[in-house]
């Protein structure tokens, strides 16, 4: 039976004037007491939730919508087939018609208290961004309890420096507050990749955005599992590139060649284990090493390059498996025939190798983007 709304019905009167975005995954059961909190902060008018869901299994859109029919001032926004919180925080910008927005976790790990006084900072034309920091003078993250976190900041924030020019003390933070106008103005630009939309908003802008760091206490979760996990550290790296390099090659492709070339050294490791351990002979021991690479590849790809998009249950998984093996092959065929043919004609051997492998290599990229983490 689906339990009663707790949220406020009564109707909005005051203009609105603050969207707080809610870029969701799992995150059911934290929505209506976060509803809450937000009214207990702001009051009764003036602010909508705009929750970006995707396509969450547990249902967080449905919840989403049952809040949304008796509270006017939550709205729901469920994407199929696009996932990644920079990508729901932009797609929010462009939803609302509030003069402000805010972007924050639905988990309850950010205070919805601290909404007032970056509000109005940001309103009063102290800083064009307000951020929530853990590790802001007075900031508090003991009931994190992740040291280890801290420590990443702190290498992030001074790569973070030289990359945007602003003094960031949670250069990682995804709680702040900046003009809708702003951020909309922005958006054409941003790379929205990954988890890491501050760092985006601040690199893209021409002008050096002013910051005021607001001291939060992190909290622990409500409910759920983190969004996030150990490849957070890559995936700030990755919008640290795009930004650098982003416009001469794309970061995805970059990612995927990386991952390729990783590919060639487990190839190598496997085919002299069987040649000088196993005493297999070549062909076998080269077709066993090609299935092996190719696999560590595509593991290594879900993981990383394509984690906005990753294949999780074991179905899925398994075809995707079949799918970049057909890819890859299909790219080595593409490698071998452009190589043999330049090399016919006269190309140097070694020139000949290079493009074939350039042209396997995108091909492969574009075959696994459609065919493997693309929709069906």
């Amino acid at each position: 039976m689906t339990r009663p709304a707790q949220v406020s019905t009564r109707s909005t009167i005051a203009p609105l004037d603050l969207a707080i975005i809610l870029p969701t995954l799992n995150e059911r059961d934290n929505l209506a007491p976060l509803v809450e909190r937000i009214e207990r902060a702001l009051g009764p008018a003036g602010w909508e939730v705009l929750i970006v869901d995707d396509n969450s299994a547990d249902g967080t859109a449905e919840e989403a919508r049952r809040l949304a029919l008796v509270d006017p001032r939550v709205r729901v926004i469920q994407r199929i087939g696009r996932r990644g919180l920079s990508s729901a925080a932009i797609e929010g910008f462009c939803a609302t018609a509030a003069p402000f927005a805010a972007v924050m976790d639905a988990d309850h790990q950010h205070d919805p208290q601290l909404l007032v006084a970056m509000l109005e900072a940001v309103r009063a034309g102290e800083a064009d961004v307000a951020v929530a920091s853990r590790f802001a003078e007075g900031a508090s993250t003991q009931e994190w309890g992740r040291p280890d976190r801290e420590k990443l900041s702190g290498m992030a924030n001074t790569l973070a420096r030289k990359l945007t020019g602003v003094e960031l003390s949670d250069p990682m933070s995804g709680y702040f507050l900046l003009r809708t106008e702003t951020a909309r103005q922005l958006a054409p630009r941003l790379s929205a990749i990954g988890f890491k939309i501050l760092l985006d908003l601040l690199a893209t802008s021409e002008r050096t955005l002013t910051v005021k760091d607001f001291p939060m206490n992190f909290s622990a979760r409500r409910s759920g599992e983190s969004k996030l996990d150990r490849a957070i550290a890559f995936d700030f790296l990755a919008g640290l590139y795009d930004k650098s390099f982003g416009r001469l090659i794309p970061t995805r492709f970059a990612m995927f060649g990386t991952v390729g070339a990783l590919g060639v050294l487990v190839h190598m490791a496997i085919l002299y284990l069987f040649l000088l351990v196993a005493s297999t002979n070549f062909s076998w021991s080269q077709a066993i090493a090609t299935f092996g690479a190719m696999t560590f590849n595509f593991w290594l790809n879900n993981f990383l390059t394509y984690r906005d998009r990753r294949l999780t249950e074991a179905g899925a998984v398994f075809r995707g498996w079949l799918s970049f093996i057909a890819a890859c092959s299909v790219g080595a065929f593409a490698n071998v025939a452009v190589a043999t043919t330049l090399f016919d004609r006269g190309l140097h051997e070694v020139a000949a190798a290079l493009v074939g492998i350039a042209i396997g290599s995108v091909w492969n990229y574009a075959l696994s983007s459609r065919f493997v983490w693309g929709r069906y």
